[in-house]
């Protein structure tokens, strides 16, 4: 499941009938459950995300400052001297930590909507009963 999906997702089920409000209260558990998984999944996989991009990035620090094993250098040489201060250029447009940090990226993304949904989510049974109070009031029962 992806970001647009989720979206997609939440802009269903956070949409209240106005007509059932005792239906939709009693589906806010159901609903905190659901993104709450989505949410746990989704945090696990930003951490082991950013654990593999700290580990490639030692690897491509190992890779520029020539102090990786002869059989990396085999498989992709490496021919030029460069500067310490340099190291980290070569590492930053470095492709694979690129590809990375997009994903983190993205799974940041995907995690703070997760989060946010499930805060819309908790303030769910105030708003439902402010119009279930709201409907008592127009109605004229106080």
């Amino acid at each position: 499941m992806d970001l647009e999906q989720l979206q997609l997702e939440a802009d269903k089920d956070l949409k209240i009938n106005d007509i059932e409000l005792d239906l939709e209260s009693l589906k806010t558990p159901q609903l905190h459950n659901k993104y709450l998984k989505h949410y746990t999944k989704f945090r696990l996989l930003l951490t082991r995300t950013e654990d593999e991009l700290r580990i490639i990035k030692r690897d491509k620090w190992e890779y520029y400052t020539g102090k990786a094993t002869p059989q990396v250098y085999q498989l992709k040489p490496f021919n030029f001297k460069i500067l310490k201060t340099d190291i980290d250029k070569y590492i930053e447009a470095d492709e694979d930590i690129q590809k990375l940090t997009q994903k983190v990226a993205y799974l940041n993304t995907v995690v703070d909507f997760l989060d946010r949904t499930l805060r819309i989510i908790v303030n769910r049974t105030y708003v439902i009963k402010n119009a279930i109070e709201w409907k008592r009031f127009t109605s004229g029962a106080i």
